[in-house]
């Protein structure tokens, strides 16, 4: 029976494997047994098939094939044919072997064959099994691989869609993978999908060009796993990709279209936005819409390879030693197969030169986020030298040279040191020469560099002129804006990320717990308050029926006689029960002995006799009898004190004084008004924030810690609570704990860039460095070309000319903040300082508006004191003395402006007394020790 075309003839290396799949004697081999249990569909791919059989090839290799097997006219055939192969990881079956090769099945239709002929066959249709799930710790699968036609001519366009199905089972007796190396191996895919905005040399005509991608892919020890990407296809300018599409395999021996997609993986794209690569800026968006649809290099081939625990390492370790990882792209002449002289084949594989040597530099560090397991995006392509990539990624030299067999490259000369070049005396090729051509009509039309050396064309300098035009030919991609886009996809992140009920377990165990709730004041001595107040208000209110019915006057001796009084009862009475106003007090005294019997008797059950039930009441109205009488008493005979008057202090106020006393460095001051703030909500989040930063201020890190951990506890969902427990962590150098509360930071709000940029910076670094001053300098000149109209900006400007006593210069920046007609963000300091300016000045009039402006945006003690001080220079003593009274309303221990009230005392009395009582000798003790300098 003859062998298909297109199919391997080795039959004979099934039965016997060859010494390179033998297993190793470390490691022994693993059987993989394949059973292609049936085929379906068969006559929607021919109609009239009647007789098939099925090829099973592995990695090159064919395993057998079944016997022949009769169609039914359902389109079905049994084959149940059973084959197996060795893996092995030292083997040619090896685990990477596994992760990127599948199992290729080639139905065969056998021909009937006629009088003396031998028979024959043809294949029908193909299909692949992938074999990843035995990486994923399965050890037996069943699929329905589908079945895609072999088109019978090169000229046949068939549709992609599959058009059968085979069954297969596939299985082992053993895991290939070991307990350690499922658990902390890892598989690692890279997607190479196209090339876009490609440059113009890039043409359809001509000699045939491979265009290629490789890179590698560090693993275990100092070897580097080279992942090739060959055969891109160059399209020209029209519709866009579509999306989804499917990934291919890296395979060259399919036969059937269909078959070269992995089944269940797609390329789906998404928005510019989300990539992480570059060109995602929205500026790029109408570039990247229009090279999607230009001329462009497609390749959508998917390249695995499965990397070992210690390879897991090494990865994380060159990712986190160098950030960027080297994509090397190119293209190579496809030499025309010769028949004849040596000479010609020769002069064919000097023909095999790289050309367009260009390289991506792929930023590898998202992939050491905590969950992160892949990347995806668009990454510049540049031209490939040396020493560029070395210095960005540590690569020594490029990646085709060490595969350079694969690629048809057999002689070592051709690679030289720096930029790849041909042989020195190599004589350039057609498609070279082309290129050159190219370059030259480029450098007419500006697109060339303009300090390109010109290239020599006399005998003597060829090599130097391969050299300078190499150089000039990977500069293409930067002129054309050329961008790979690729995907680098793991099994499992690097860095695995803690699901959120362990992040909150362990917050919760490194927040202290908050102290118990006071025990209720709620109980007996409550109930009884409520009953006096409640005895209280009903006897007003009867109080004030009888002054409805008799009036308040009493008779002129003060004395109501007995009878009378009778009288005026019964008639009160009378009123309060035809009112119904008595029942209603009955009801309202009900509560409050309802009360008093379960908080101070404690009775919440059934009495057990009668004779109980008695007794208790009779005890109880003893009782009640008592406390009314004490309630009445307290109403008639002493004068209820007056409730004190309500704080005049808001909470923004409180936040107003704390902040202002902080940038005046008042720290005492500042710290008393944020434990006012804590104290009247402490609850509120904000205010332990608040405090817990203004510690920090102070370098009072521990105390800092303790603030913002209470904020914690109140809500340990808070992501600004964990990040400052976080950051405060890391001051303290607890490494640990800051890494947890960033990450869980980063897990309740993925979207938060303030969380991930915080949980970048690694343990050493410092988080308080000042800022690089090259920015100040361009503010500064962009301040003085009148470039910037920000008043947060000149407000800033001032106060750094406010503090380094330039106060000429911080007059200006504050004045040029105050013309703008939006306002700055802290305009109460700019009023602050700009008013005390004006003082020291003796502008006491720009000052007092100054200061007045402040009042109206937001008073504070020290507002209504510069008002006050104004006012006084300017000789107001009355509106001094109003503006100081308003100032010591809100803070009546400011002993500067106790002391101006003194002095207006002074001005206003002529005489006044000596100071006698303990207030006035306040007075007179900070006018002589607090305003040494007003005269």
């Amino acid at each position: 029976m003859e062998v298909p075309a297109g199919l391997s003839a080795r039959k004979e290396s099934s039965a016997l494997p060859t010494a390179a799949a033998l297993p190793s004697e470390s490691q022994p081999a693993t059987p993989v047994q394949i059973t292609v249990l049936k085929a379906q569909g068969l006559k929607t791919i021919k109609s009239n098939v009647s007789v098939t059989l099925v090829h099973v090839e592995y990695n090159g290799v064919i395993l057998g094939e079944s016997s022949k097997t009769d169609v039914l006219p359902n389109g079905t055939a049994n084959y149940n044919f059973m084959t197996s192969f060795e893996s092995s990881p030292n083997g040619p079956n090896s685990l990477d072997d596994i992760a990127q090769k599948p199992v290729l099945l080639t139905v065969v239709e056998v021909l009937q064959k006629e009088k003396k002929q031998k028979e024959k066959t043809v294949p029908l249709g193909q299909a692949v099994v992938d074999l990843l799930p035995l990486l994923q710790g399965q050890c037996s699968f069943k699929v329905s691989a589908p079945l895609y036609a072999v088109p019978t001519s090169a000229l046949e366009s068939l549709h992609p869609e599959a058009k059968g199905g085979l069954e297969v089972a596939v299985c082992t007796k053993e895991p290939l993978l070991s307990a350690r190396q499922f658990a902390d191996g890892n598989l690692l895919s890279i997607t190479l999908e196209a090339a876009y905005s490609i440059p113009e040399a890039f043409a359809a005509t001509g000699p045939l060009q491979n265009y290629m991608a490789c890179l590698q892919v560090p693993a275990a020890g100092e070897k580097e796993f080279p992942l090739l990407f060959k055969n891109g296809i160059l399209k020209l300018a029209g519709e866009k990709e579509p999306l989804p599409r499917p990934k291919k395999w890296p395979l060259a021996n399919i036969m059937a279209p269909g078959a070269l997609s992995i089944p269940n993986s797609f390329i789906v794209g998404g928005p510019y936005e989300d990539e992480d690569g570059e060109l995602n800026k929205r500026e790029d968006r109408e570039f990247r819409i229009q090279a999607e649809s230009m001329k462009r290099i497609v390749w959508d081939t998917e390249r695995r390879c499965y990397l070992d625990p210690a390879a897991v390492a090494v990865l994380q370790k060159r990712i986190a030693e160098c950030r960027y990882w080297p994509v090397e792209v190119c293209r190579m002449s496809v030499a025309s197969s010769s028949k004849g002289k040596t000479s010609k084949a020769d002069k064919g594989d000097e023909d095999k030169q790289l050309f367009c040597h260009g390289v991506a530099y792929v930023n590898m560090v998202p992939l050491l986020c905590p969950g992160v397991k892949q990347i995806r995006g668009a990454f510049r392509v540049f031209a490939y030298q040396d020493s560029e990539v070395f210095e960005k990624t540590k690569s020594q030299h490029s990646v085709f040279r060490d595969l350079r067999t694969q690629i048809g490259l057999p002689k070592e000369e051709s690679w030289a040191s720096g930029i790849t070049t041909p042989p020195s005396r190599a004589v350039p090729s057609k498609t070279q020469k082309e290129d050159k051509e190219k370059l030259t009509r480029d450098k007419d039309s500006n697109r060339r560099m303009s300090n390109a050396p010109k290239i020599q064309l006399s005998d003597a300098t060829v090599e130097t002129e391969n050299v300078t035009y190499l150089s000039l030919d990977g500069q293409q991609y930067v002129e054309a804006g050329t961008f790979l886009m690729m995907e680098i996809k793991l099994d499992k992140a690097l860095v695995p990320k803690r699901l959120r009920e362990e992040l909150t377990r362990r917050v919760k165990q490194m927040i202290p717990p908050r102290a118990p709730l006071p025990p209720r004041t709620a109980g007996a001595k409550k109930a009884v308050e409520d009953y006096h107040n409640r005895v209280t208000s009903i006897a007003v209110a009867i109080l004030s029926e009888y002054h409805e019915l008799f009036g308040k006057q009493l008779p002129d001796q003060g004395v109501i006689d007995h009878q009378t009084l009778e009288e005026q009862k019964r008639q009160l009475n009378f009123e309060l029960n035809s009112s119904g106003k008595y029942f209603a007090f009955k009801e309202q005294l009900k509560y409050a002995v309802v009360k008093i019997v379960r908080e101070k008797y404690l009775k919440t059950t059934a009495f057990e006799s009668q004779e109980q039930l008695q007794a208790f009441l009779s005890e109880l109205y003893v009782y009640l009898v008592d406390q009314m009488h004490i309630a009445l008493n307290q109403l008639l005979s002493e004068e209820a004190a007056s409730p004190a008057p309500p704080s005049r202090t808001t909470e923004e106020q409180l936040w107003l004084f704390a902040h202002e006393a902080e940038v005046n460095k008042d720290y005492k001051l500042a710290s008393l008004y944020h434990q006012q703030r804590v104290a009247q909500d402490q609850h509120n989040i904000q205010y332990w924030l608040d405090y817990g930063a203004f510690c920090l201020l102070l370098e009072e890190t521990t105390k800092a810690q303790e603030c913002f951990q209470q904020a914690l506890s109140l809500d340990p969902h808070h992501i600004q609570s964990l990040l400052l427990c976080g950051i405060v962590a890391v001051m303290l150098q607890h490494y640990e704990e800051a890494e947890i509360f960033f990450e869980d930071a980063c897990c309740l709000e993925p979207s938060n860039i303030v969380a991930w940029t915080l949980s970048a910076p690694s343990p050493g670094s410092a988080l308080g460095q000042s800022p690089c001053t090259i920015f100040m300098k361009a503010v500064e000149f962009l301040m003085k070309v009148n470039a910037i109209q920000n008043p947060n900006v000149w407000a800033q400007k001032g106060h750094l000319c406010y503090l380094k006593r330039d106060f000429g210069g911080a007059k200006e920046c504050y004045e040029r903040t105050i013309s703008f007609l939006e306002d700055a963000a802290d305009m109460h300091f700019v009023y602050l300082r700009l008013g005390s300016i004006y003082l020291e000045e003796k502008e006491y009039g720009r000052a007092k508006q100054t200061y007045l402006l402040a009042c109206k945006n937001s008073a504070s003690c020290l507002t209504w004191l510069g008002v006050g001080i104004a006012c006084y220079r300017l000789e107001e003593m009355v509106e001094a003395e109003d503006a100081l009274s308003e100032a010591n309303a809100l803070n009546n221990t400011n002993a500067e402006v106790w002391g101006y009230l003194a002095l207006i005392c002074l001005q206003v009395s002529a005489q006044p007394a000596p100071p006698t009582s303990r207030t006035e000798q306040g007075v007179c003790w900070h006018l002589f020790t607090s305003l040494r300098n007003v005269f």
